[in-house]
């Protein structure tokens, strides 16, 4: 049966939005300062390759949080499609990005989001839509795995964002909530498409400098 909007009976009514939600606030700490926002990627920074997953992944509005060396930031890298947030208490840990993204997408008409973290340069588009495409199918809670092994990014429908954000502390995000949440959880498997590998430490650096077959 073909679902109709008041342009006529013919009319297909167009999926809800899902929006996208960067987590590019951390200062770097064990890399010796430097924000991963900033860091060097394919001749850009990194933030505007993990911006762009998103979008080109099919989600819209994308907002990114920033925190360590926002000023810079908006200074050096092409965000002109995002909404921008600024997280002041980012040295809380990831917990704090969280919320700070989801409340500001409160005011969206978005009906679910999909979560990503900056420093993960191997994580494409592909890999996003792929967690539309189980959300579209149904799942209300989604996070691409890796040969079984829960990762990002993560998918939250809208009534789980009040949830998300009440267990967010720390530097653990959503992983509590996702944990109590585990018999809901749509695994989408993504090994094949994406290195979930984050740039971490100094030795983590040489991530950013292999081009690889699934970065996108």
């Amino acid at each position: 049966m073909t679902l109709t909007t008041g342009g006529g009976p013919d009319t297909p009514v167009p999926p809800a939005p899902v929006a996208g939600l960067l987590l590019a606030a951390g200062g770097g700490r064990r890399l010796g300062g430097r924000p991963k926002a900033l860091l060097g990627f394919r001749g850009r920074p990194l933030v505007e390759h993990a911006a762009r997953a998103l979008r080109d992944g099919g989600c819209s509005p994308v907002h990114v949080v920033l925190g360590a060396a926002a000023a810079d930031v908006r200074v050096h890298a092409d965000l002109t499609h995002c909404t921008l947030v600024d997280n002041p208490g980012w040295p809380d840990g990831m917990g704090s990005s969280l919320r700070a993204g989801l409340a500001a997408l409160a005011a969206t008409d978005a009906a679910a989001v999909v979560v990503s973290l900056v420093d993960q340069p191997g994580v494409g588009a592909a890999a996003v839509c792929r967690l539309l495409a189980a959300h579209r199918a149904g799942a209300g809670l989604a996070a691409a795995s890796y040969r079984g092994e829960r990762g990002h990014p993560v998918l939250f429908a809208r009534e789980h964002w009040d949830g998300v954000a009440r267990a967010a502390a720390g530097d653990r995000g959503a992983r509590a909530y996702l944990r109590e949440h585990a018999a809901a959880v749509t695994l989408v498997e993504c090994a094949d498409v994406a290195d979930p590998r984050d740039v971490d430490v100094p030795d983590d650096l040489g991530l950013l400098a292999r081009p690889g077959p699934h970065r996108n």
